[in-house]
């Protein structure tokens, strides 16, 4: 129950960590302090983890990268619409 819990917290914390910066974008329709490099990178990475808690059958590892996968693909939507914006 424990490490279960444990878990559960580090995928809520995971999962709603782009919000801020989505939050951000859409107010200032900036994403002048967004590294394009760094979202691709990290949508793989969290795939991969996702696909990894696919073949584990875990829940936790599952949802948390499927809703941070989510979050990434609207903050890199937001660099597509805002970084062709003349500075």
């Amino acid at each position: 129950m424990f490490w279960t819990l444990i878990g559960a917290t580090a995928a809520t914390l995971t999962m709603f960590s782009f919000i801020p910066q989505i939050a951000r974008s859409l107010r200032t329709r900036s994403v002048r302090d967004v590294s394009p490099v760094t979202l691709f990178q990290l949508s793989i990475g969290v795939f991969l983890w996702m696909i990894y808690g696919l073949y584990r059958k875990d829940p936790i590892i599952i949802l948390a990268n499927a809703v941070t996968l989510a979050s990434l693909c609207v903050l890199i939507s937001l660099y597509f619409k805002y970084g062709r914006v003349a500075k």
